[in-house]
Formats: C-alpha cells, structure tokens, sequence
C-alpha cells in the first residue's frame, strides 16, 4: 500500500463477479459505534459503547495491516505478505489508555480482547496475553496514529456516565457483549448480506401472548374435571394476577405435577408485556428435559417461535434464522440450559458473550431452581442480585422444593443471598402449604433404622413384587447391579447411555404406563427433574431432601389412584461419593432422624438447604473462588479470563465419546472436511449419541483402542461396548472407581 492511500480497509470481499468490494475503515468503525452504543444504550452506558466501537479496530490503520489485508485477500494481488495475523486490537487499549488514564483499562481491556477474548489484567500461566503486557507496546498505537485517523474519531467526547454501584466485572462483560456482537453485525452485513436478512424474524411477545392465550383455553375445555387439574387452575391464576407486580425477584413454589411449565410462562408473558420486557429466558438444568420444555412450548407457539439452544439440539430442526439467533440470542421466547445461560455470564470468549447484552431487560425463568449449582452458588446469586438491581431483569425461581436463598448474617456463615423474594402463588408460607395439601399425592415410608443399609439381593425382592414400580438410585453402577438383580424386561436408565438411546427409553416407558403393562424402571437421578412419569409405586435411596421431593413427584403423578401412592425411603448398600451427594444425604438424614409427620411438607425445604449450605461453608459455595477473581477494585484489575475457565458447571474431568447407538456410526461415516456446513450439522447430530465418561477412563480406553479419535477432539467408540439395555460398560476398565459413575 502506498503511504499516500487515503482508503483505509477494514474488510474486503468479491461480490458474484468476481470484483473486489472495500469496507472502508472509517465506516466500519462508526458503524460499529452506532449499533454497540444503541445496544449500551438498554442500561444506560451508551457513551462508553460507542467510544469502544470509534477505538476497537484503531490498529487497523497500521501500515502492516493495510498491508496484510490487500494481499491476503487478493484485494491488491501484487502485494507479498509473510503467513500470520496482524495485531490491531492493541493500539485501541493503548489509546484508551492515553486518552482517559487508568479509568481507560475498562476501554482497554474491551478492546484488546474483542477478538481473542477479554483478558487478565496479569497471567500468571500466560503473561503474554495479560491486558498488563499488552499495553507495553506503544509502537502499535505511534504507527496507527502516523496515518492520521479521523479527528472525529480520535476526538470523540469521552463518556459522562460511569457504574455507580454496580458491579464492575458485570458491567464490563456486558459493555463487552454490545460491543463485540456490534461488531460480528456490522462486519456480517458487509461480508454476508444475506444472513442479516435472516436475523430478528421471530414472533414478538406481543403476537406470542394471543397465541398462548388461545392454547389455553383449548387446554381448559379438554382437561377432565381432577382435583389435580382444578389446582392446576387455581395455580395458573394466581400466576396471572402476580404479573402485574412491579419487577422483582420472584418465586413459584408449586408441588410436582402442578403445572409449573405453562403457569410460569403465564406469568413471563403478562410480566414482559405489563412491563416493556424484551424477551423471556426459560432456563432448565438438564439437556435431558429440555427438549421435552420445547416440544411444549412449540405445541402452544408454533414452531416459528421457539429458540432452543442446547447442545443436544437436534440438527434437522435448525434453520439459518435459528443458527444466527443462537449466536446473539435475538429472539423473543428462548429455551435453554443452565449451562448456556450462567456460563455465558462468566464468560470471557468474544463468541461466547454476544448474548450477554440481550439478556437484559427480559423475564427469566429458573426451572427446578433447587439444582443450581451449590459449588458456583455465590456467584451465580451475585449476577442474579446485579440483573435485577440494575439491568431490569426479572427472575423467577421456579420448583416445588424452593431452595434457602435468603441472606444470613450469622459469624461463621455471611451468607450473601436473594433478599425480598415475592412468592407468586400468595403469601409465601401458608399458600404454599395450602397448595401442598390439596395436592398430596403420596404416602412417603421411612426405614425404620436411617443407618440400616438394606442388601440389593433384597431390595430386588422387594420390588418384584410390584408390577409397575421406579427405583431411583445416585450411582451408575448401583442402577447397573440392581437392575442386573431382577427379571428380564426391566428397564435401566441412567448417564453411561447417549440422549438419543435415553429418549428412545423414556418414550417406551411413557407408552407402557399408559397401556398398563408391566413396568419395572431402574434409575439415576436423572429421571427427577421434569420426566413426567406416573408411576404408582416410587423407591428412593436415601438422599437429601429435594431429590426424595422430586423423586415422589414421579409417584401417581395425576392424582388418578384411589389411594395414595407409595414413595419408599431406602438405605443403600453403597455410600454416595464425597462432596455435594453426601452433604445432601447427610443433611437430609439429619432432618428425617426427627420423624416428620410429613418428610415432603414445605417448611422442612428452608431447615435443609440451610443445613446443607451451612456444611458446604462458605468457599464451598465459590469453589473456585469466582467472586474473588472479579472482585470490585480501584486498580481495574480483573482476571476475567481465568474466571471464565473456572466457571465450567460440567466439569473438565469428563470426557466425551460417540458411541456406537441407533445412527451414529452412519453419521460419522459421512463426516466430511473440517469447516463444511454437512460436516457442522453431522457433529451436531452426533451430540445425541455422546455419553461423558472420567476423563481418566477416557484416556485408558484410548489406550487400550477402544475409542479413537476420528477429528481432534472428536472420540468414537471402536470396542464393543455399548450395551443395548445398559449403555456403555465401562467398569471392567483399569481405571474404573464406584465414585467415577455417578448420574
């Protein structure tokens, strides 16, 4: 490029002809401004955005990147250019820096990272990615400022806004959000026009509601005259007519089986519309119940409505509106995990948070709230308080065992909670009983000896009896034994089979309760948060207070036995694994040690998360120490990177492999070249037929060749096995442990 060239290139592309077509610097970096600065603009930080946006890509003035660009490209053919990528983010952090002093590092650490991802300000593991070290190279910005950017750029009035008393890590990942999906739209209107022609095509709130509506009454005039169904009513009005409170923290205590799933999302569809909210976030715990969530909010919305975003989504249904939506969230009803939504709050990849800035202003509904996770539970609590406090965010903690979240100030457990949270179904305590005992549905029998363990030769005795009976247990390998221990055609469900093998079992078993066949199920927990069976008789190995609670709501479901049906508490023969699984146990056998009249009634659920918090302790509850790293400081110094690789819900000690299931091992025969869409769609469709295994285990059968790696990071079951009934065997490996196989 000549010195003299007064166009500056952001990015270039050939249009159908062959020609070369410019996207001036200039113009992308005010286009950038304009979007990032309207997006800021939902929680009053406007100025700041659009000053992120004027300085992001100040580096692209550089002589060796407008250098780079015409040659790479082809753009000018003449020009020789060594392989590698030029930085241009620096010279923007370096400018914030001089222009605002230290207040500019907020600038500097947005900009820096808004390719590679926001940064440490020091790295211990990584010193040359820390924000600290970047902003030792001022060259960069004394070569970009040589071509004269435009004064109107350089010049742009600093911010008059500022934080106030919010939280600054949040503040700054959010600026960050608008910011970097500012930049992936504008850069995408240029580079692909037609994909911004497929964005912001989903049904708004206000055409969703008539729909819902609709459904609902159809709903109504089918429903037979129950007294599960008749609460189920009163549950949906009294949802209804606390929408139109004022935005807060809310929550929906509603025994299982109580239309929770269509009564909160009343309630979210009145609340946005009565208070100008967005959109709505229905969050799950687990991929397993998520889909099942989807296929009832498509059934009331149609299938043009409904953003699912998950990793076992399948692929058929995706289009090119949904694929973009998934990147930025741009749509008005979105269901998701657990995972999506509070990893991308804590996440520094620049991918990863463009969702983060329309997340604000929204209803979020917080499924099975008493699975959050306890080890991330301070920090998750602490973005929850910010979204509300200052980013118009309404939450709802939507389960029938509500967990402790209040705050307690006692000496040796500070606990930082959720304060003034509004119970939707009435005053709190007595409305929740009363709807506890219009909907008692089971019978709960306690062991007589709560330290008594009872032998699994037994326990299958036991339930031979029953033609129709669910027995839940926490290990993988205790459901392996047990079920091994009974008749022929008993069920086994549990996390060592893939999603696709789990849904193909769960349909057979919904099928067969409803004909009335002989029914045994053996099963991990993963069966109590949202599967809707009806079994009449329910066994529960001994366990904290939830999972007992959520285990009876898989017991005479609708309210359709003459008597009631039979949950039954039993003592297993194997101790659950250190950590949260005992602490639950240990805290809810505390509790049942009192015989209650009532092991399920609704005041016990504060006594126990109370307990098993406090046993937890505090580190316990950010163990990883989260709040630490992003911690409020004068200095601005934040290590936002390091954070977002400890805040992994699923943790790294888990490994995944396709196995050899249904249409797997077609699909991995049609894998094509790396970056292909067919071959983008395939590894999606393969997420059906993934089971995660000990990361330990994983290397060993790698070892041994029974699993191989087909693409880098991408492992296939090779040995045989995977059992039809069982799943993946795993426990003859060398380095299997009782503890390894746990859900």
């Amino acid at each position: 490029m000549s010195d003299q060239s007064p166009i500056f290139l952001a990015h270039v592309r050939q249009d159908p002809n062959g020609q070369w077509l410019p996207h001036l610097l200039d113009d992308h970096l005010r286009g950038v401004a304009a979007l990032a600065e309207s997006f800021a603009a939902t929680f009053g930080a406007g100025d700041w955005a659009k000053l992120a946006g004027l300085w992001h890509d100040l580096g692209k003035y550089r002589s060796a990147f407008q250098r780079y660009i015409r040659g790479a490209s082809g753009y000018d053919a003449h020009i020789e250019t060594t392989p590698g990528r030029v930085d241009h983010s620096t010279a923007g952090a370096l400018y914030a820096i001089e222009r605002m002093k230290g207040v500019g590092r907020i600038l500097a650490y947005l900009i820096a990272g808004h390719h590679a991802g926001l940064p440490d300000w020091q790295s211990a593991q990584a010193p040359a990615s820390s924000l600290a070290h970047r902003l030792r190279q001022p060259t960069l910005l004394a070569e970009a400022l040589a071509q004269s950017p435009p004064a109107g750029i350089l010049n742009a009035p600093l911010p008059a806004s500022n934080p106030g008393q919010r939280d600054y890590a949040l503040w700054i990942r959010l600026l960050f959000s608008c910011l970097v999906d500012a930049d992936f739209l504008d850069t995408e209107q240029f580079m692909s026009p037609e994909k911004t022609g497929w964005r912001g095509q989903y049904p708004t709130l206000a055409e969703l509601e008539p729909r819902f509506e609709a459904y609902m009454t159809v709903l109504a005039a089918r429903a037979d005259d129950t007294p599960v169904n008749r609460m189920r009513a009163v549950v949906l009005e009294r949802c209804r007519n606390a929408a139109e409170q004022p935005p807060a923290l809310f929550s929906l205590t509603v025994p299982t089986g109580g239309g929770k799933t269509l009564a909160s999302l009343a309630f979210a569809l009145r609340h946005a519309r009565r208070h100008g909210k967005r959109r709505i976030l229905y969050v799950i715990p687990y991929t397993s119940i998520i889909e099942q969530t989807a296929d009832v909010f498509r059934s009331v919305f149609g299938d043009d409505a409904v953003l699912e975003h998950h990793s076992n989504f399948d692929s058929d249904q995706e289009t090119p509106r949904s694929r973009l939506a998934c990147e930025n969230w741009d749509a008005s009803l979105i269901v998701t995990t657990n995972v999506q939504f509070f990893e991308s709050l804590f996440a520094a990849r620049s991918s990863r948070t463009r969702k983060l800035h329309n997340m604000l202003d929204s209803v979020v509904i917080l499924d099975e709230a008493q699975l959050l996770p306890p080890d991330f539970l301070t920090p998750i609590l602490g973005a929850i308080r910010e979204l509300n406090r200052h980013y118009g965010v309404s939450f709802v903690l939507c389960t029938a065992t509500q967990p402790a979240l209040a705050s307690r100030r006692s000496f040796d457990f500070p606990f930082d909670g959720l304060d003034d949270v509004r119970e939707i179904v009435g005053d709190a305590a007595a409305a929740v009983r009363e709807l506890h005992v219009q909907l008692r549905r089971v019978e709960v029998t306690l062991p007589a000896d709560l330290h008594a363990p009872i032998s699994w030769e037994t326990l299958a005795a036991e339930l031979e009896i029953h033609s129709r009976a669910l027995c839940i247990v926490d290990r993988r390998d205790d459901a392996r034994l047990l079920h091994g221990l009974l008749p022929a055609g008993t069920v086994h469900l549990s996390g060592l089979m893939c999603g696709q093998h789990r849904a193909e079992v769960i349909a057979t078993i919904k099928r067969r309760l409803i004909t009335g066949e002989l029914i045994r199920v053996v099963s991990t927990q993963l069966v109590e948060a949202g599967v809707d069976l009806d079994f009449p008789v329910v066994y529960r190995a001994l366990a904290g207070l939830d999972s007992i609670a959520q285990a009876a709501g898989r017991c005479n479901r609708e309210g359709r036995l003459f008597d009631l049906g039979r949950v039954v508490v039993f003592v297993p023969p194997t101790e659950p694994p250190k950590g949260h699984l005992r602490q639950a146990r240990d805290a809810g056998r505390q509790l049942l040690l009192r015989r209650p009249p009532d092991p399920l009634a609704p005041e016990l659920f504060t006594e126990y998360f109370q307990s098993l918090y406090w046993r937890k302790g505090m580190e316990g509850l950010d163990s990883k120490g989260i709040a630490t790293l992003l911690k409020n400081n004068q200095r601005l110094e934040f290590s936002f990177r390091t954070a977002a690789e400890r805040f992994q819900l699923i943790p790294e000690t888990q490994a995944p492999v396709i196995v050899r299931y249904g249409d797997s091992e077609r699909l991995l025969a049609r894998l094509a070249r790396p970056g292909d869409d067919l071959d983008r769609k395939i590894l999606r469709q393969l997420q059906r037929y993934v089971v995660n295994i000990p990361r330990r285990i994983h290397q060993c059968l790698l070892a041994q060749g029974a699993i191989e790696e087909r693409r880098p990071g991408v492992y296939a079951q090779v040995a045989p096995l995977y059992d039809p009934e069982i799943g993946l065997r795993i426990e003859q490996t060398a380095n299997y442990a009782p503890d390894d196989l746990i859900v």
